[in-house]
């Protein structure tokens, strides 16, 4: 399978009071044309920070020192300010966790599908073709009325139609990659299992990759088709979706996958004892050292790099050298 997105030794700091937060320390990443990819981890391990580097909308205290992001075999950093803007409007798009934030307040939904719809290049656009391509992306999205809607500004919309909204603006247009970041937050049970199943649908439909960044395992495992686990700024297992469930082999997946609550047998869900390192001072070796059961001498000297365990499974930890 060709690449669409390949990310190689991607460091990424960001400029505080003090230094630096050295937050990403040199990610691996890939993802092909068509596939359906998880990234898996806690809050403020990285997910989101490596996936703003593809479309290079990082803020401007962020420093990258090392590394190579790849989209469609060209590199986001070295590209120019109008090529990164056709990356934008054109080649990917990225559905943020909180839609009330990513929709602009004041303007109506029309108004912001009919931006999105007039920087993808589609060519011989005019106001009444922009508004019958704003009307079928909320059609397929499944919202009723779309004439009313795209009158409508968001505070008139529930939590659930926002986000239906920004699915709509993602895929109004014929980009290769949707990239979700935690999609389904703050909405309940019932709408998240929809926003989900919408996005399953609309993405098997059009034949787009995507990025589905989610700090729970089991909505990785229903939607993707590989699954990354990502610990304080490294991606530290890769496998396949059945694979990584059945045979876990970083200790960091494995302690991740302790804490899923059961459903039946009783008992308690354990979390993991310890917390993230410091990123402004993190340990010189690996990064999950300090809350390893299994950590040696090298552990801490040396940061492991992936270890191929044959069938895409991969695997960061000195256990498997």
């Amino acid at each position: 399978m060709d690449d669409l997105v390949k990310i190689q030794d991607l460091y990424v700091w960001f400029k505080v009071y003090g230094g630096y937060m050295k937050v990403l320390n040199g990610v691996n990443f890939s993802l092909g044309k068509g596939e359906k990819v998880s990234i898996v981890g806690e809050t403020g391990c990285g997910k989101t920070t490596t996936m703003k580097t593809i479309l290079w909308i990082l803020s401007s205290q962020a420093y990258i020192p090392k590394g190579e992001v790849l989209f469609e075999g060209k590199d986001v950093l070295k590209m120019k300010e109008s090529e990164i803007k056709r990356l934008r409007g054109r080649g990917a798009a990225m559905i943020f966790q909180d839609p009330m934030a990513s929709l602009n307040p004041v303007f109506t939904i029309g108004d912001q599908l009919a931006a999105v719809i007039s920087n993808s290049g589609i060519r011989d656009l005019d106001k009444e073709k922009i508004r019958q391509l704003s009307i079928n992306a909320l059609k397929e999205v499944k919202l009723p009325d779309p004439d009313r809607i795209l009158g409508s500004y968001p505070f008139q919309m529930s939590g659930g139609m926002r986000q239906r909204i920004c699915i709509a603006m993602a895929l109004a247009t014929e980009r290769a990659l949707i990239i979700a970041d935690e999609p389904t937050t703050n909405l309940d049970v019932t709408i998240q299992d929809q926003i989900l199943a919408l996005l399953r649908e609309m993405v098997a439909k059009r034949g787009n990759s995507l990025i589905l960044i989610t700090h729970s395992m089991g909505i990785a495992r229903e939607n993707a088709d590989r699954i990354y686990v990502m610990y304080a700024g490294n991606m530290v297992e890769v496998s396949d979706n059945e694979e990584l469930f059945s045979n876990p082999l970083h200790p960091y997946t494995e302690m991740l996958l302790s804490c899923v609550p059961k459903l039946s047998g009783g008992g308690i869900a354990e979390g993991i004892p310890g917390r993230i390192p410091d990123y402004l001072n993190p340990p010189p070796g690996c990064r999950f050292e300090p809350r390893c059961p299994y950590a040696f001498k090298r552990c801490r000297e040396e940061k492991p790099d992936f270890f191929d365990m044959g069938n895409g499974h991969k695997v960061a930890c000195f256990k498997y050298d």
